[in-house]
């Protein structure tokens, strides 16, 4: 009886000696560093941009960036020159002024050229049709940038204005 109680003590003494090592080897092995959990970095938003009307001719962007330290967001409206210049040629065209909404339109060089291409060239001051034609062909530094029939008349070498009695195909346009 005396060796099991013995026996009893001695493993105990061994398994309390296991557990108390593993449990001190636990303490003496982590590493202390200090984590905070509950501050995260703010956050940027983009704003909304709202254009409540859709007779204008805007567009909205917004973009926004953020890094742990330092955020930024903005937002704009962008204006689109395109569809102004189409609103305000419609706008001249509904109030009875063609020859007007028509020379607006012609301030885009791809108008432009357009219109040349077809035989009907853009108002010019106040002339249309042949004289507007030979007024262009006088002035080709009043001429939308960016055209290409102008530029392309004036580096040939042997073209002139000579043939100011050119008829256009269109009859409307002859005088």
């Amino acid at each position: 009886m005396v060796g099991r109680v013995l026996l009893a003590w001695i493993t105990a003494v061994i398994i309390t000696a296991v557990v108390t090592h593993n449990v001190k080897a636990a303490d003496t092995n982590t590493v202390s560093s200090t984590v905070v959990t509950d501050k995260m970095p703010p956050t940027a938003s983009a704003p909304s941009v709202v254009i409540n009307n859709t007779d204008v001719c805007k567009s909205a962007r917004s973009a926004a960036v953020q890094t742990q330290i330092f955020g930024f967001a903005s937002g704009i409206t962008v204006t689109d020159d395109t569809c102004e210049l189409l609103k305000l040629s419609r706008s001249l065209y509904g109030m009875g002024m063609k020859v007007a909404g028509v020379s607006l339109l012609c301030t885009d060089h791809r108008v432009f050229d357009a219109m040349w291409m077809a035989g009907t060239p853009c108002p010019y001051k106040g002339k249309i049709g042949n004289e507007a034609r030979v007024a262009w062909e006088a002035n080709m530094k009043d001429a939308p940038e960016g055209n290409t029939v102008l530029i392309e008349k004036e580096e040939t070498s042997d073209y002139s204005v000579k043939n100011e009695n050119y008829e256009f195909p269109n009859d409307d346009y002859n005088d």
